[in-house]
């Protein structure tokens, strides 16, 4: 049952973290060592998908190599972890959430291993009311169950709760979700793009976002 708090979802990878290129990086080696190499463009088209439909999408529903694909991209991002950054504003946009008074969430489709790794490289965690990840699905995105678990853990009011993400499956949650959706283009995808998926607002990245809510306030996230 949802409650009346108005909240914000934040997606995490290519929206406060700099991983969707390691991702595909790691994806790309993955599918190599398993003998079913796929270019990076194809993989790239899939970050933000939760990683056994990204499999399933590439290689087909019942593919035999697909749990030695997934472990095999685990090892790689892990090795990859040296290289994650925070994106620009990232932390300032979830301390200017919470001080405008919104519920702010960590809603990924990243395992909860990640998710706490990203949390502690964040360190917003006295802005932040809690996370969700895949760990806490049935399923993943574009599926909205992360959203909706999200929802109903933190009594967030889904009329006044937003997602904020950087991929079309971001913005597929939302609408199955009923939620609105905010775009971010710094996991790679077009402004365009965004905005034919749904997006009321998009914005560069997480910086661009921030200012947008000083100078407008937060209710700019919900109009176009």
């Amino acid at each position: 049952m949802s409650g009346d708090r108005p909240g914000v979802l934040l997606d995490v990878d290519g929206t406060l973290v700099d991983t969707n290129h390691l991702h595909v990086l790691a994806w790309s080696r993955a599918f190599r060592r398993a003998g079913r190499p796929v270019p990076m463009h194809r993989i790239h088209e899939r970050i933000g998908m939760g990683g056994d439909r990204l499999v399933a999408d590439l290689l087909g529903e019942d593919a035999p190599q697909a749990d030695a694909v997934t472990s095999a991209w685990a090892e790689e991002f892990h090795h990859l972890w040296p290289e994650v950054r925070l994106l620009p504003g990232a932390k300032q946009l979830v301390r200017t959430l919470h001080l405008r008074r919104r519920t702010v969430v960590l809603a990924s489709s990243a395992p909860a291993d990640d998710v706490d790794r990203f949390r502690k490289l964040l360190d917003v965690d006295d802005w932040l009311a809690g996370a969700t990840s895949s760990d806490d699905a049935d399923a993943s995105k574009p599926d909205p169950d992360i959203f909706e678990v999200a929802i109903d853990r933190f009594d967030l009011d889904p009329s006044a709760t937003v997602a904020v993400g950087d991929s079309v499956w971001d913005a597929r949650a939302a609408a199955r979700a009923g939620i609105g959706f905010v775009g971010v283009e710094s996991g790679g995808t077009d402004r365009r793009v965004l905005t034919e998926e749904g997006a009321v607002v998009v914005a560069r990245d997480a910086a661009g976002l921030s200012r947008r809510i000083e100078d407008h306030g937060v209710d700019a996230l919900r109009s176009a």
